[in-house]
């Protein structure tokens, strides 16, 4: 159970089934599979340990991941937005790495070869590699975590946790051959990875997009007449803006987007359910060390909590969904033991696709086999999980912990409000001072004391943001997440506040 028998089954199954790129020109199954014999030959040639590619979205991510595969090399893609030092830093944990970049001047020493020479030395012919049996406990990828809050780890990913993943939640050849789905998640990201292995198993050609604009990706759309696609939450804030500015709605093809990384807001999601009316929405929730997703908030559920005038109903938008049948998700409290129905807590999660894994540290998982999300959140009644903040996130006023995301959710309600994160402050006598980092509507000028009172009227005085920090944009990474330390560093640098 490796990657080699996922792109084996494709290859034979769907050998002319056009895969990966444009409709016409792309790889089909079988030659994608000629693809990694003839890069896993030269990797083999060249007697590295580690397969790093150092790239953009294209048909060169597929052909190094599946090569790696049949070297039994770990493939590592590494952010290539990083500063040089610390892309040296990553690059220095590996004893003897292949580069795979257009970038050479960027990786020092280490060996490297243009995406274009690779795909090259690939196409060359080559014999099957014969690890089909490969031990499914073997590295399979390595992801480096986001770094948010701390530096990043080494995430790893052994083919058994992708292959139960894939075999739990797709169905083989399942697609139609007319389906393509746009993929414009950089390769560094696990939804990248899981995009790729789970729409080759199905059948559903993957295009690419590298740089990602609302109005290319909605054109790219059209002309390829794409069925599915995955966002992270800010590309369908620019997706909806550009629709909403030539008074349009969403191309007839796409039936199915999901999106995830990071929170989406409610008004920007009511807005893609009208312009979307044919197309079924989903919310993925999952993180590198789970291989991908562990929760989904369906379709149906979307246009159910939609339609609601119950307001537990109608609040599920905000939820992730349930667990996938294949793990098991509960909130703990400080102790270890499992919540009561809403109450917060510590999301954990069990399964065989559940790595929780670090190079630098080793399995994080507990003698009970569950690993610490390090979300924060609750499970209602029936079932459906509600994250609201990353742990790390959370603010300590007083000695009373409070969630950012429950602040943000009002404050993004207000009419002159178009986006907001909320962070702690240090502060020497309350331990964090709440902090409010707003982007104003187009044609407003919001008031803080207008907003400071807006907050106090919803939740507790205690909520009430102390500063308010109008920001042009929120400084996120490329999925999606705000980074709360550039937004802290605006205040702390004494920047102005009010």
């Amino acid at each position: 159970m490796n990657l080699t028998m996922l792109l084996n089954m494709v290859a034979e199954g769907m050998p002319e089934r056009v895969l990966i790129g444009d409709a016409k020109t792309g790889f089909t199954g079988a030659q994608l599979r000629e693809l990694a014999y003839g890069g896993a030959a030269y990797i083999e040639s060249r007697g590295v340990d580690t397969v790093v590619f150092l790239g953009g979205n294209g048909p060169g991510f597929p052909g190094a991941l599946f090569a790696s595969a049949y070297s039994g090399r770990p493939f590592l893609p590494i952010n290539y937005r990083l500063g040089d030092e610390q892309l040296s830093e990553i690059l220095a944990r590996r004893d003897k790495p292949l580069v795979i970049t257009d970038m050479p001047e960027r990786v020092g020493d280490a060996e490297t070869i243009t995406i274009a020479d690779f795909m090259k030395m690939a196409e060359q012919p080559a014999s099957d590699p014969g690890l089909a049996d490969m031990d499914p406990s073997a590295i399979a990828v390595l992801l480096m975590t986001s770094g948010t809050t701390a530096a990043p780890k080494s995430a790893v990913l052994r083919h058994r946790h992708l292959m139960s993943y894939i075999f739990g939640s797709v169905d083989f050849a399942s697609a139609e051959d007319s389906e393509a789905t746009i993929v414009s998640i950089p390769p560094y990201h696990i939804a990248a990875v899981a995009n790729l292995l789970s729409n080759l198993y199905a059948g559903r050609r993957i295009f690419y997009l590298d740089q990602f604009t609302a109005e290319q990706w909605l054109s790219h759309v059209r002309d390829q007449q794409i069925t599915n696609a995955m966002v992270v939450p800010t590309m369908l804030v620019r997706i909806v803006e550009e629709l909403t500015k030539h008074g349009e709605q969403a191309p007839a093809s796409l039936r199915a987007v999901s999106y995830g990384g990071a929170k989406i807001s409610e008004q920007v999601l009511l807005k893609a359910l009208d312009l979307f009316p044919n197309t079924g929405f989903v919310n993925a929730y999952g993180l590198t060390e789970t291989a991908s997703s562990i929760a989904v908030l369906g379709p149906e559920d979307h246009r159910r909590a939609w339609a609601a005038t119950d307001p537990a109903v109608r609040a599920r938008l905000a939820s992730v969904g349930r667990a996938l049948p294949t793990v098991e998700i509960e909130v703990h409290d400080e102790h270890g033991a499992r919540t009561a129905p809403g109450k917060v807590g510590d999301i954990v999660v069990r399964g065989p696709q559940v790595a929780g894994e670090y190079l630098e540290a080793g399995s994080t998982i507990d003698s009970d086999g569950w690993f610490r999300t390090r979300d924060r959140g609750y499970i209602d009644a029936e079932g459906y999980i509600f994250v609201q903040d990353r742990a790390d996130d959370t603010i300590i006023r007083g000695g009373e912990n409070i969630a950012p995301s429950e602040i943000e959710d009002v404050l993004t309600r207000h009419a002159t409000v178009a986006d907001c994160a909320v962070a702690g402050i240090p502060d020497d006598e309350w331990g964090h001072r709440i902090a409010a980092f707003i982007v104003s509507a187009p044609g407003a000028s919001p008031d803080p004391e207008d907003l400071r009172e807006y907050v106090r009227s919803k939740l507790r005085s205690a909520k009430t943001p102390d500063a308010i920090v109008f920001v042009d944009e929120l400084p996120t990474t490329p999925t999606g997440k705000v980074l709360r330390r550039d937004l802290i560093r605006l205040v702390t640098q004494g920047n102005p506040a009010t």
